[in-house]
């Protein structure tokens, strides 16, 4: 487990998520020349454009046709090159998933997959283009790293770390402007969760945006007499099983929270973890429907991807861990 332990802070909007990824493949390509990427006529959305504007000759565009995109990847990957193919999370992940499967997760090639405007913080493209299945997606195929960075300090992080290693990794990136919650300094390793806060009382737990709404939720209980952990899980396959199970143990209750169905993705994942290792109070806060057309603010706000919603669920899962 890495540590960045926090002091109390001012949270400071940062980057999308999104633009994060594009630089840091922009950085990736001047360093290594075996990098190239694929899109799906949305490269000024995904941010590859940054790429392609510099190195055109190792950018290829597919059109509407995000299945033929990861299939051409995979084919490239499958050829030495450290293939990136970039589209919308409901795009590549839904259009794309029996490429995925057999020409990426079978073979078990070298591609990384990038999935762009992931969860209902997409807004008023509306539901058709939200994709909040794509991490349960991402974690059924065999070999598959499934990566979900926070911020933008993660995302530069983790877009290298999945350059360096050996096999198919999904990226969710985010469209909105996101709340910085690591320093520079942090470090990040595929498989290894940060625990951004020590707490005795409850650990909450959380990826992507969800992680910056748990920092804000641990500082209103530690207002109320309750010590709450914070843990950005930004690896969700594989997991940390072993700070998920400290935390069972040391805490006695988890609440995980993502921009994602709570039917699958995260939740699921940890809930797996748990009862396997060390059983214990468990609360989720996540999606139980699509939503609609709507400003990103306000559809958070409706579908309680809130600080104020992981606060209640703290509290339910501390009443449940007393009775």
């Amino acid at each position: 487990m890495a540590t960045n332990i926090r002091t109390k802070f001012e949270l400071k909007m940062g980057a999308a998520t999104r633009e994060a990824f594009g630089k840091a493949l922009l950085d990736l390509g001047r360093k290594n020349p075996n990098v190239v990427v694929c899109d799906a006529d949305l490269s000024k959305s995904t941010f590859t454009h940054l790429f392609a504007k510099e190195f055109p000759d190792r950018f290829f565009s597919f059109g509407i046709a995000e299945a033929n995109m990861v299939a051409a990847g995979a084919g490239l990957a499958s050829s030495g090159k450290i293939a990136f193919v970039a589209s919308f999370a409901a795009f590549v992940l839904n259009k794309g998933f029996e490429q995925l499967r057999v020409t990426a997760a079978f073979p078990n090639v070298n591609l990384k997959v990038v999935g762009t405007h992931s969860g209902i913080s997409i807004g008023e493209d509306g539901p058709s283009q939200m994709s909040v299945e794509d991490l349960s997606l991402a974690c059924s195929l065999p070999g598959f790293v499934v990566l979900s960075p926070a911020d933008e300090v993660a995302m530069n992080a983790l877009v290298h770390a999945a350059a360096e290693h050996v096999g198919p990794v999904y990226i969710r990136a985010g469209r909105p402007k996101v709340p910085v919650v690591h320093s520079p300094e942090q470090k990040f390793e595929i498989g290894k969760a940060i625990e951004l806060s020590h707490g005795a009382d409850v650990t909450l737990i959380a990826t992507g945006l969800m992680v910056a709404e748990s920092i804000k939720a641990q500082e209103i209980l530690e207002a109320e007499g309750v010590s709450a952990r914070v843990i950005d899980i930004h690896t969700i396959k594989p997991l940390d099983v072993e700070t998920i199970v400290r935390a069972a143990k040391e805490t006695g209750a988890i609440v995980v929270s993502e921009e994602h169905l709570v039917d699958g993705g995260l939740g699921v994942r940890v809930a797996q973890v748990v009862a396997q290792n060390h059983p214990c109070v468990m609360e989720f806060v996540g999606l139980h429907s699509y939503a609609e057309s709507g400003t990103p603010e306000a559809l958070l706000e409706k579908y309680g991807m809130t600080a104020r919603e992981v606060v209640k669920a703290a509290h339910r899962a501390l009443n449940r861990k007393k009775s």
